[in-house]
C-alpha cells in the first residue's frame, strides 16, 4: 500500500481480486454449513476472517508522512473516495439501526433516510469543493485559517469532539451488539472487541490506512445487506427486486396490523428497554405534529450531514477540486444502493414475524413453540428480544412480544429461515459498517486535537513524528473513552447518531457555510456563532430528555438541531456586524476559494 502511482493506477484489479476473494470465502462457509460446522463457529470465522483484513490493510497502509496520515496524499481516485466515503458514513445506525427504526415505527423513520442523503446535496453545493480547494487538513482547520485566531479553533475543536464523540459511542455499541451475538459474549465485553478491530484499522496509517480499508468494508457491507432482501422478496414470491416490489409488501402489511389489532392495543410500550409493536404510524395515532416532526427531523439530519468533519474530511484526500465534486456524486450513488433498500429489508421482515401464512410467522402460535425457536432463543439469552404470556392465555399476541430496533437487520437471516452463513454475512457487514464509521470518526477526533490543538496551538514547534505520537495515543484514549460510554447503553444507536447530527449542525453548519459564502463574517461572529448554538441546543437537549420538560412544538431530544442552529445563525450575523470586517487579505482569500480552478489556497505543509 505505498504511495506509489502503480498502486493507485492498480486500485481496480485489486479491489477486484479482493471481492472475487470474499465471494470465495462465503461460498467456503456455505460449503462448510453443508458439512455440519456450527452455526457459532461460522459467525465467528466470518467476523474474524473479515476483521482480520481490514488489520492487514491498515498495518499494509502503516505511514510516518504527515501528508499521506492526516489526508492520504490527497491521491484517492473520486470512485474510490466515493466508496470509502459511503462506508464512512453508512454507519451502524444505516446498516443496523435505520431498517430496525422503519420496521418499529413505520415511515416517520424515512426522515432519516431523507435526511441524510438529502445533505449531500448540502456537501456538494456549498461544502466539499471549496474545502478542498482551501487545502486544509481538519474541519477546525479551515476555521481556524478561514477566522483567525486560537480561539475559534479551539470551539470548533470543541464541536467537532463532542460530536464525533457522541457518534463514535453509537458504532462501539453497534459493534457491541454484534460481537455479543457472533462471539457469545456479553455486550460490555463485545464493544472493547469491536474498539480492538478499529484501532487495529486506523491506528499506524492514519487517513491513508482508513480510505483503503474502507473501500474493503463497502464492499462487505453493500453485499451483506442486499443478499437477504433478495432472498426473503424472492422467497415470499415478491421477485428479485426488493425495492421495486416492496409497495405490494407494504400493502399486504397493512392487512395484517388491521388482523392484529395495531395500533389498537394499549399495553405499555417497553419491556426492559424493548419495544412491542403496538403503535401505528404518527399520522394514525392522531399526532398533529407529524408533518412538523418529519420535516425538522430531516432538515437536522441534512445539515448535520453537511458539517460533520469525518464525511468532510474524506474530500480533503482527492488529487483536485474537480476530482472532490466526483467524489459526492459517487458517494450519493453508492450511499443510495443501500437506503433505496432499506424500507424494503423493514418491510420484508416484518412480515415474516406477522403474516400467519409464512412458516415464519409467530403471532398467534403458542407461547411454547415461539419460545422453542433458536432465533428467539439466541436473541433472547443476550438481552435483546423477550416473548411475555401478559393474558396467560398461551399464545403469543402482538403486544407480547418485545424487541429492541437495532436488532432487526442482524436477526433477519435467523427470522426468515436463511441459512446460517447468510447470518454469518450479515454480521461480518455489519461489523464493516460499524467499524468504517468508527475508524473516520475517531481519526477525525484524533487528528483535530492533535493537529490542530496540540500543533496549531500547545505546541507548534512539535517534530512530525511527535505530531503522530500523539494522534496516535489520542486515538487509543478517545476510543477507550467511547467504549466505556457506550456500554452504559444510554440511547439506541439511532438516537445517538442523530445527537451527533444535531450537536454539528448547531455548532458548526453556519461558521462553515457562511465561511465559504459571506465574506463578511468574521472571528468574533464565528466564536459567537460557534458557541451559542452548541449551549442553546445542549441545555434544550438536557431539559427534554432529563429536565422533565415538555418539548416544543414537538421538538424533541432528536431534533435539537432546529433550536441551536437559528441561534447561531443570529449570533453570527449579529455579532460580525457589529465588529470589525475581516482584513482585505482574509477576504480576498474567500473569494479564491470560491473559484473552482486555480492552486489551492494553503501550501500542503502548513
Amino acid at each position: 500500500m505505498k504511495k506509489s502511482g502503480n498502486f493507485i493506477d492498480n486500485l481496480p484489479k485489486i479491489y477486484g481480486i479482493y471481492t472475487g476473494g470474499f465471494l470465495v470465502f462465503i461460498l467456503l462457509m456455505a460449503v462448510l454449513e453443508q458439512m455440519g460446522v456450527s452455526a457459532d463457529t461460522i459467525g465467528i470465522l466470518f467476523v474474524g476472517f473479515t476483521v482480520f483484513i481490514y488489520a492487514a490493510i491498515g498495518w499494509l497502509s502503516r505511514t510516518m508522512q504527515v501528508d499521506a496520515y492526516y489526508v492520504a496524499g490527497r491521491q484517492v481516485p473520486p470512485v474510490f473516495n466515493g466508496m470509502a466515503t459511503a462506508a464512512d458514513w453508512m454507519s451502524g445506525a444505516s446498516f443496523v439501526a435505520m431498517a430496525g427504526g422503519i420496521y418499529m415505527g413505520g415511515h416517520a423513520y424515512l426522515a432519516f433516510v431523507v435526511g441524510w442523503t438529502g445533505g449531500y446535496v448540502l456537501v456538494a453545493s456549498l461544502m466539499a469543493p471549496y474545502l478542498r480547494k482551501f487545502g486544509c487538513y481538519t474541519v477546525p482547520d479551515f476555521i481556524g485559517t478561514r477566522y483567525g485566531g486560537n480561539l475559534a479553533r479551539f470551539c470548533a475543536v470543541l464541536v467537532l469532539v463532542l460530536a464525533s464523540f457522541t457518534y463514535v459511542t453509537a458504532q462501539i455499541n453497534a459493534t457491541g451488539t454484534i460481537a455479543s451475538r457472533a462471539l457469545h459474549i456479553p455486550f460490555e465485553v463485545g464493544v472493547w472487541f469491536g474498539l480492538l478491530g478499529i484501532l487495529l484499522c486506523s491506528m499506524l496509517g492514519g487517513m491513508r490506512a482508513v480510505t483503503w480499508t474502507q473501500v474493503a468494508q463497502y464492499i462487505v457491507l453493500i453485499i451483506a445487506y442486499l443478499v437477504p432482501v433478495i432472498w426473503m422478496s424472492n422467497k415470499q414470491g415478491f421477485g428479485l427486486f426488493p425495492q421495486l416490489a416492496y409497495g405490494d409488501a407494504v400493502m399486504r402489511l397493512g392487512e395484517l396490523e388491521a388482523l392484529h389489532q395495531v395500533g389498537e392495543l394499549k399495553p405499555a410500550e417497553t419491556f426492559a428497554g424493548l419495544r412491542a409493536l403496538t403503535v401505528k404510524h404518527a399520522e394514525a395515532a392522531g399526532d398533529p405534529f407529524a408533518a412538523w416532526k418529519f420535516a425538522t427531523l430531516t432538515l437536522c439530519m441534512m445539515a448535520g450531514t453537511a458539517s460533520l468533519p469525518h464525511i468532510l474530511m474524506r474530500y480533503f484526500t482527492t488529487p483536485s477540486v474537480k476530482a472532490a465534486r466526483q467524489s459526492v456524486a459517487w458517494s450519493l450513488l453508492f450511499i443510495f444502493l443501500l437506503y433505496f433498500t432499506a424500507p424494503a429489508l423493514a418491510t420484508f421482515t416484518k412480515l415474516q414475524v406477522l403474516d400467519p401464512n409464512l412458516a415464519t410467522g409467530i403471532i398467534g402460535k403458542s407461547i411454547a413453540e415461539v419460545n422453542a425457536l433458536e432465533w428467539i432463543k439466541n436473541w433472547s439469552e443476550v438481552g435483546f428480544l423477550k416473548v411475555v404470556d401478559s393474558n396467560g392465555d398461551g399464545l403469543l399476541q402482538i403486544n407480547e412480544f418485545f424487541m429492541r430496533g437495532d436488532i432487526v437487520v442482524l436477526a433477519t437471516p435467523e427470522i426468515a429461515g436463511l441459512p446460517y452463513v447468510i447470518s454469518g454475512l450479515v454480521a461480518a457487514g455489519g461489523m464493516a459498517a460499524a467499524m468504517s464509521t468508527a475508524d473516520g470518526l475517531l481519526l477525525a477526533i484524533a487528528n483535530a486535537l492533535s493537529h490542530d490543538l496540540y500543533y496549531k496551538i500547545i505546541d507548534p514547534k512539535a517534530e512530525t513524528k511527535t505530531r503522530l505520537i500523539v494522534a496516535r495515543v489520542l486515538l487509543i484514549v478517545i476510543g477507550a473513552g467511547a467504549a466505556a460510554v457506550a456500554s452504559l447503553k444510554l440511547t439506541s444507536i439511532l438516537g445517538a447518531v442523530a445527537w451527533a447530527f444535531d450537536f454539528a449542525c448547531s455548532g458548526l453548519f453556519f461558521p462553515l457555510v457562511l465561511g465559504v459564502w459571506w465574506k463578511r463574517a468574521n472571528r468574533q461572529g464565528a466564536i459567537a456563532g460557534m458557541l451559542a448554538g452548541l449551549i442553546s441546543g445542549t441545555l434544550y437537549l438536557y431539559a427534554v430528555r432529563f429536565g422533565g420538560m415538555e418539548p416544543w412544538l414537538g421538538i424533541d431530544h432528536l431534533r435539537f438541531g432546529i433550536i441551536g442552529m437559528p441561534v447561531s445563525l443570529v449570533a453570527m450575523v449579529v455579532v460580525s456586524l457589529m465588529t470589525p470586517a475581516p482584513s482585505d487579505e482574509i477576504q480576498k482569500m474567500v473569494d479564491d476559494t470560491r473559484v473552482p480552478k486555480g492552486d489551492t489556497i494553503l501550501s500542503s505543509s502548513h
